[in-house]
């Protein structure tokens, strides 16, 4: 027969499991009511569109309120003001995806210490900056990935140039960074990167930049543009053009923009994951923060609604995963 002392003591302990065991079950619970605001690079940017529709979609499901707000133009300082007015407005977080990485340093510290949760989404800003960093799949990986790509395109050989966004773009200068680190295998020695041009993520800077390009270098045999924007601006381009065909063009886009190019053989392959699902996991991410849940300490987890359980990185990262290849034969299968 046990010692009642015993029998007092299992009591006990089975109590705290059972206490414990509720408590971790309700310690994830994100607040009603929450106003959560998506502050893009560029507004009326398609890519931007669906991310937010991806934001809006999952503040809906935890019962709160979301906006997005943001310029007409992808200049460095132009988000200010928008961060500014959130704050004033008491958002109880700002989920931002930055023109330049230290131009909104100042305004988010203080948008900060007035108590809003800062997440940023797509293309960061300085660690000290935000709380997370939601990265729609390792740097590293879409920079190599890109001339992984490229490289089989063009059979290893020839000249290619790169398009990008903005010259202070965050999240295009660090896949840029591992593109050229990948440049230096031994694999792509017969490959050289002749430029890199800033469309400036404007659809009709970046089709005028793509004429530059292939009157520049009459031996280009690619380009490569990691923005949604600019892959799609120099397919338009190049559907009407003597170089269809000839010139290899890959890079970052989505498949609504993209299927009459891939159909029509301007396009073999791009790469994207979902910019609805990057925008989802944000505002999951977001709604946590603002709850109390985390903080953006890496070894966190947190569960993101229909994407499941996502761990925090170092430096407050966290990444949706890989990305997808896109050709004519699956890019029917996806509708964003």
């Amino acid at each position: 027969m046990a010692h009642p002392l015993h029998r007092i003591s299992s009591t006990l302990c089975l109590a705290t499991l059972l206490v414990a065991g509720s408590l971790g079950a309700h310690a994830q619970e994100i607040k009603k009511g929450l106003s959560i605001a998506f502050l893009p690079k560029q507004i009326n940017n398609p890519y931007n569109v669906i991310t937010g529709g991806g934001v809006q979609d999952a503040v809906k499901s935890l019962g709160g309120k979301s906006k997005m707000v943001g310029p007409s133009d992808a200049g460095a300082s132009s988000q200010v003001n928008y961060i500014h007015t959130l704050t004033t407005q008491k958002q109880n977080a700002i989920i931002v995806s930055a023109n330049d990485p230290n131009a909104l340093l100042p305004y988010l510290k203080r948008a900060a210490d007035a108590g809003t949760k800062i997440v940023a989404v797509d293309s960061d800003v300085g660690e000290e900056g935000r709380s997370l960093f939601i990265n729609q799949a390792n740097s590293e990986g879409i920079g190599r990935a890109q001339v992984q790509l490229m490289a089989k395109l063009m059979g290893g050989k020839g000249e290619f140039a790169i398009l990008s966004a903005t010259p202070n773009a965050t999240n295009q200068n660090t896949w840029i960074k591992w593109m050229q680190d990948e440049l230096e295998k031994p694999d792509y020695k017969d490959m050289k990167l002749v430029k890199i041009a800033y469309g400036n993520d404007d659809d009709q800077k970046s089709f005028i930049e793509t004429q530059g390009l292939i009157q520049a270098y009459p031996n280009l045999k690619g380009i490569i543009s990691p923005t949604t924007v600019g892959i799609s601006a120099a397919a338009r381009y190049l559907s009407t053009s003597p170089m269809k065909g000839k010139l290899q063009l890959t890079g970052l886009g989505t498949p609504n923009q993209m299927r009459e190019y891939v159909k029509n053989g301007t396009v073999v392959a791009f790469q994207l994951w979902n910019p609805a699902d990057l925008g989802y996991l944000a505002a999951y991410a977001a709604g946590h923060l603002a709850s109390g849940n985390i903080t953006g300490k890496a070894g966190e987890t947190f569960t993101a609604g229909k994407l499941g359980k996502y761990t925090v990185g170092e430096k407050g990262e966290v990444i949706l995963g890989a990305p997808t290849t896109f050709d004519k034969n699956n890019i029917d299968k996806f509708n964003y």
